[in-house]
């Protein structure tokens, strides 16, 4: 697909660029970086989960309006469970979040690539942070899920970067011969989240690379080639996000700003990320093919 290639390489000179810039200039201050991040993924980033509707059209053949509505039930009851994990275990939720996270992200590259090369890509914006950013790392998920947490999971990350950094790497090389694009946005993907601070190289990855190629495969998958029609597929799942992130932004208010929006973003992140992956994964790992007619 033509599209995806376009977009594999204008993220991939992004990536690098913006490392190279990081690298030259330093960073912005934090709380900047912070409130450009929340609102870079609401803008960039959500909408491609708002397209679950076009999967579960396709999957399950939902038409009437009580199918809609138990779909909607289900997804929520799901999403639900991840807010309550997050209040009762935070610790688990971090962890659970985490993997979670680098298995759905390891669908990004083409067809035909390896599992070990979609593993160490996948973990690559998760774990490899740690190797110049710990401290901030550490801070994130403070704020996220608890200074305990953080202390647990953070020199976890540390030990494993170098190993994964060093196994990215080999993978890249690997790939190179066969499909030398993939091998740049594995590279891009591992400057990116090695040199640019965590929160800016998450955005940029999830927004640039994750959220941008989900959306044209789910174009294509879907058939549906007009934005006016994915936008208009995406209509009424966004306006339930955001009005779900209204109510949360009200019932957080005791907290401080940094935590807030933290906690706003990622815990939905995370709660729209398990339905999601129940619906796309099926999609993703018959390689996004077309299914036949939706189920009556």
């Amino acid at each position: 697909m033509k599209a995806l290639r376009i977009q594999g390489l204008a993220f991939s000179l992004g990536a690098l660029l913006l490392a190279t810039a990081t690298l030259a200039l330093g960073r912005f201050d934090e709380r900047i970086e912070l409130i450009v991040v929340a609102a870079l993924i609401v803008v960039l980033g959500l909408p491609h989960g708002a397209l679950d509707t076009l999967f579960a059209h396709r999957l399950y053949g939902i038409n009437t309006l009580g199918g809609w509505l138990r779909f909607g039930g289900i997804y929520l009851l799901l999403s639900a469970l991840v807010v309550g994990l997050w209040l009762l275990q935070p610790a688990l939720f971090l962890g659970g979040f985490l993997v979670i996270s680098a298995a759905h992200f390891s669908g990004d590259p083409g067809a035909g690539t390896p599992w070990p090369a979609r593993t160490s890509y996948g973990g690559a914006i998760i774990i490899l942070p740690a190797l110049l950013h710990a401290e901030d790392m550490a801070r994130l998920f403070a704020l996220l899920a608890g200074a305990q947490p953080a202390a647990i999971l953070v020199p976890w990350l540390s030990l494993m970067a170098w190993p994964w950094l060093a196994g990215l790497a080999l993978v890249l090389l690997q790939r190179f011969r066969a499909d030398w694009l993939t091998a740049l946005e594995m590279g891009a993907v591992g400057a990116l989240a090695t040199i640019a601070p965590p929160l800016v190289a998450f955005v940029v990855f999830f927004c640039g690379m994750h959220s941008a190629r989900h959306i044209l495969r789910s174009m294509d998958y879907s058939g549906r080639s007009s934005l006016r029609r994915l936008l208009a597929a995406a209509f009424l799942p966004m306006l339930g996000v955001l009005a779900g992130s209204a109510v949360a932004w009200y019932f957080l208010k005791e907290t401080s700003l940094d935590a807030r929006i933290v906690q706003l973003v990622f815990v939905g992140l995370a709660a729209l990320t398990v339905p999601h992956m129940v619906l796309v994964e099926q999609v993703r790992l018959s390689d996004w093919k077309k299914g036949a007619a939706p189920r009556p």
